[in-house]
């Protein structure tokens, strides 16, 4: 299992890293390593023929999978589909979810886990764009 490294943090940021996503094997939580208050965020892999040894469902929370790399099938209650890379699924609180490797590659994915309904004002509506001497 890969462990996460955390990197450096601040008053009011903080970097953890899972490493090289082409060698990340495993679960890895990360909202302890960030400090998150806002949602959980998990990197995952499953080896080919590997799926999640478990269906789960949320009370509170729905979950945004993001799928980084392979390819495989996602079960929802009784509906399944296939998903690949660069597929982005989101999933309601009271259903259950699973997820399946078919890809000769291991399926790499993100998993955020967030309150649902929760989202107010987001992107542009949420910014404020300010002028500011780059040190980057």
């Amino acid at each position: 299992m890969s462990e996460i490294k955390i990197c450096e943090s601040g008053a009011k940021f903080a970097h953890a890293s899972v490493g090289s996503l082409q060698a990340f094997e495993g679960k890895q939580f990360v909202k302890e390593a960030v400090g998150s208050s806002s949602c959980e965020i998990s990197f995952g892999t499953l080896p080919k023929g590997a799926a999640v040894p478990f269906f789960h469902s949320h009370r509170e929370n729905e979950e945004h999978y993001i799928i980084l790399s392979g390819s495989g099938r996602f079960q929802v209650d009784d509906e399944v589909f296939d998903i690949a890379e660069g597929s982005v699924i989101r999933v309601s609180t009271g259903c259950d979810r699973n997820l399946l490797c078919t890809s000769e590659q291991p399926m790499t994915y993100i998993c955020i886990q967030a309150k649902e309904g929760s989202l107010g004002n987001y992107t542009g509506s949420d910014a404020d764009i300010r002028e500011r001497r780059s040190l980057l």
